[in-house]
């Protein structure tokens, strides 16, 4: 395997070592449920919350055999598609398989809460959002979700953006 086909996957490698150190960083020094720091006012809040659904709680109270299914099975299929897209897919620029992998990466930091952490996975960056969408405060998340926001607008960017080479 070549240099280059390897890269994506050490970035997506970076990111589940973060987004693990600092997951396990908050369960050992924020006691759950609580506020561990306050930054700028109450702006930015370190906290420790854990959420068994998925994005935003879709999925709270889900019975235990959809939650296997649409909470770990599902998504490590769709992380495996992914991965074989950085892999097999020469369409896709170096920008998009660089987005790719920050999306793996965070999808398996994730999925590694899910399966291996009592409780569901530990969000704690915790935004003040002023009352937009009728929200004070932003659903708290963590580095594996940040990834996956930022990687998704990325390749959604690049693909909505990108110009095919003009062949004159």
């Amino acid at each position: 395997m070549s240099r280059s086909a390897v890269s994506p996957f050490l970035l997506s490698a970076g990111i589940v070592i973060l987004d693990q150190v600092t997951k396990a960083a908050v369960s050992a020094r924020i006691p759950l449920n609580s506020i561990g720091a306050q930054y700028f006012g109450d702006l930015l809040r370190l906290i420790h919350v854990r959420n068994e659904a998925i994005a935003f709680s879709i999925g709270t109270g889900a019975s235990e055999p959809v939650r296997i299914i649409l909470f770990i099975l599902l998504p490590i299929l769709l992380l495996g598609v992914l991965a074989w897209m950085i892999l097999k897919n020469s369409d896709l620029t170096a920008v998009q398989r660089t987005a790719c992998a920050v999306i793996l990466g965070g999808g398996v930091g994730n999925i590694i809460d899910r399966i291996f952490r009592s409780g569901g996975v530990v969000d704690f960056i915790d935004v003040k959002f002023y009352g937009l969408f009728g929200l004070e405060r932003w659903p708290a998340f963590n580095a594996a979700d940040a990834a996956i926001v930022v990687g998704g607008i990325l390749l959604i960017g690049t693909i909505l953006f990108h110009k095919e080479p003009s062949h004159e």
